[in-house]
C-alpha cells in the first residue's frame, strides 16, 4: 500500500485483522474495503496454507481512491496467521459468524458513528452484505460491490462445487441504496449469477472486465 496509508492490526476476539488505513478528515464519510477470499486453493483443487490474496486488486483499487478516508481491511487470516487460524477459516467457513464478527468490530473500531461507503471485492462482497444485514448500527450510507459473491450456496452449485456448509448465507439483499460492478468476462462470478442475485437498476456490468481486471471501472460512491 502507498506511504500515505498506515498500517494497523486490529485484534478481535477470534482474529487479528490486518488493515491499511488513510483517515484525514473526521468529518467525511469512510470508504472501507473488504478482501475477497483470497488464495483459498490450488489450481488443483487443494486448500492452500495461507490465504493471503496473490495478487493485489482491491489493494491497488483502494490505494487509487482520492477520498480522503480509505480503509483496505483483510479477510481472516490473510496477511496476519494467528494461533486461532484453521484451514476452514478460507474454505467451509470462510463466511463463518465468527469471521463475519470479527470483520464487523473492525470496522466498528475504525468508523465508530460515522457513515461510511462499504466496497466488497468477490466473497468480499457477500461478507460485507452479511455485515449490513446483521449489524444495522453501522451506519453504511452506500453499498457497492465488484465481482461479488452474493450467495454462496448458488455459486458453489453453478460450479457443482461441494458446499460451504460451517458458513452463513444472506437470506435478502440489504435495503440500501447499492451498484454491484460485474464483468462481462468474468468466469469466477458469471454474469447469469449476478443478474440472478441483483435488480437491473443496481447492476453495471463493465465491458471487457474478467474477476480482477476492470479496466475502465469508475466507482460512482455517490
Amino acid at each position: 500500500m502507498p506511504n500515505d496509508f498506515e498500517y494497523k492490526p486490529i485484534t478481535t476476539q477470534n482474529h487479528t485483522i490486518a488493515t491499511w488505513q488513510k483517515i484525514s478528515d473526521k468529518k467525511q464519510p469512510i470508504h472501507i474495503y473488504i478482501e475477497g477470499d483470497g488464495h483459498a486453493f490450488y489450481a488443483n483443487g487443494l486448500p492452500t496454507n495461507n490465504p493471503t490474496p496473490s495478487d493485489s486488486f482491491l489493494r491497488n483499487l483502494a490505494s487509487s481512491d482520492s477520498h480522503n478516508n480509505v480503509v483496505y481491511i483483510a479477510r481472516p487470516c490473510q496477511f496476519i496467521f494467528d494461533s486461532n487460524c484453521d484451514i476452514s477459516d478460507w474454505t467451509i467457513a470462510r463466511f463463518s459468524q465468527d469471521n463475519i464478527d470479527s470483520v464487523a468490530y473492525v470496522i466498528k473500531q475504525i468508523a465508530k458513528s460515522r457513515p461510511i461507503v462499504l466496497i466488497g471485492y468477490s466473497g468480499g462482497a457477500l461478507m460485507s452484505g452479511l455485515i449490513i444485514e446483521q449489524n444495522p448500527n453501522i451506519r453504511v450510507k452506500k453499498w457497492i460491490t465488484v465481482a461479488g459473491v452474493l450467495n454462496h450456496h448458488d455459486w458453489t452449485r453453478y460450479f457443482g462445487d461441494a458446499d460451504l456448509d460451517k458458513s452463513v448465507d444472506l437470506e435478502k439483499m440489504p435495503n440500501i441504496p447499492q451498484i454491484h460492478y460485474v464483468g462481462d468476462r468474468d468466469t469466477v462470478v458469471p454474469l447469469d449469477l449476478s443478474k440472478k442475485w441483483v435488480k437491473n437498476d443496481n447492476l453495471e456490468v463493465i465491458p471487457g472486465a474478467s474477476h480482477n481486471d476492470f479496466p475502465s471501472l469508475e466507482i460512482d460512491f455517490k
